[in-house]
């Protein structure tokens, strides 16, 4: 008999994204890879199909564009397949203050960030809760627990991520369902080139952790259904530090933290 459950992650082509499909894979999982990368997504696709013989199907899609997220949600339909897993690892983010910031790419930040998230939760959530079994992780990051001058967008994006998380791990308590925030400190991926912030100061205090390294255990715990999961002892310290410091203590030092870039 086909198994028709899925492991439906965002995000795959690179970073913790490509790591977590790794580890789903050998956990016998089927998987749905999205990203806007289609040569790097077929060469995850085929290296976990030789190494794993499970199912692997690729989606190249731009979740920041509401026809992106269409799209998986129509091609999903049309497979007639069952999300079991859902993984929101897809995201970016910026350097630099606001109001200089191109205002089209913190738009595309906003509904990559939240939006596409948002969307693709509530549509598997539902089907999730009614069979009474399910697994989401939505990835945010040590920045959504203060606020973050110089990456202002980023930082308030992946607060959103984080507050969604734990109410919603609230809200299907009982069900079967469980939901996983997993919030990454600095770790080696594409995102901080991307961000332009390859040699900044933040990374400079706090050596990166590998995306393998971060997607266990973010992966282990969502497994146990684990509602919180910051990786790693100097991360957890500095998701915590901020609830001991004055507000406008902390965004000084995020704000100088960052204008040493």
């Amino acid at each position: 008999m086909i198994k028709t459950n899925y492991t439906l992650i965002t995000g795959a082509s690179g970073g913790i994204g490509l790591e977590l499909a790794r580890l789903a894979a050998e956990n016998r999982q089927n998987l749905v890879l999205v990203a806007r990368s289609g040569d790097k997504l077929e060469k995850l696709a085929e290296e976990i199909r030789t190494t794993n013989q499970v199912e692997v199907k690729t989606l190249v899609s731009d979740l920041s564009k509401t026809k992106g997220i269409e799209e998986v949600l129509s091609a999903i339909s049309n497979w007639q397949i069952t999300i079991e897993t859902l993984i929101n690892n897809a995201g970016f983010g910026n350097f630099g203050n606001f109001a200089s910031a191109e205002l089209d790419k913190s738009l595309d930040m906003i509904r990559l960030n939240i939006t596409a998230l948002s969307y693709l939760t509530h549509h598997f959530l539902r089907d999730m809760v009614k069979s009474g079994h399910g697994k989401i992780m939505n990835v945010a990051s040590t920045a959504s627990f203060m606020p973050g001058p110089g990456m202002a967008v980023y930082y308030a994006s992946k607060a959103y991520v984080l507050s969604f998380s734990e109410a919603l791990a609230r809200e299907v308590k009982g069900t079967g369902v469980t939901v996983t925030a997993l919030c990454p400190g600095p770790t080696d991926t594409g995102f901080a080139e991307t961000a332009g912030l390859g040699n900044s100061l933040l990374h400079r205090m706090l050596p990166p952790a590998t995306a393998a390294e971060v997607a266990r255990v973010g992966y282990k715990a969502m497994l146990k259904g684990k509602t919180l999961v910051v990786p790693g002892f100097m991360n957890t310290l500095s998701s915590i530090t901020p609830r001991f410091l004055p507000r406008p203590v902390v965004r000084d030092l995020i704000y100088n933290i960052h204008k040493r870039h």
